[in-house]
């Protein structure tokens, strides 16, 4: 898959270090992945949460934070369009949040 707002991921790891190795880990395996389904992204995270057919919510840092990640599958493409801590994810809606 391709990320869309990689620079995002890098930034964040830099005011937030701790997030570093898992975000670095996230990075890995999405752009190895060849996806094509919200079900084949829950087999390489099982702890991540299928919010629709195209968004996901993936847990960082031990679920200190989350990521949401919208996929366009048959283009190969994940677009990062939230990060950050777990009680800013709940004042958010997951299904429309576009910050990146």
């Amino acid at each position: 898959m391709r990320i869309i707002a990689r620079s995002t991921l890098a930034r964040f790891a830099e005011r937030h270090p701790e997030t570093r190795v898992s975000l670095a880990h996230w990075h890995s395996v999405v752009m190895s992945a060849r996806w094509m389904t919200t079900g084949d992204v829950m087999k390489a995270f099982p702890k991540a949460k299928a919010l629709n057919g195209e968004r996901v919510r993936f847990e960082i840092n031990g679920g200190a934070y989350r990521l949401i990640a919208a996929f366009k599958f048959g283009s190969g493409l994940c677009f990062v369009k939230f990060l950050g801590k777990h009680a800013e994810y709940d004042r958010v809606d997951a299904l429309t949040i576009s910050i990146f």
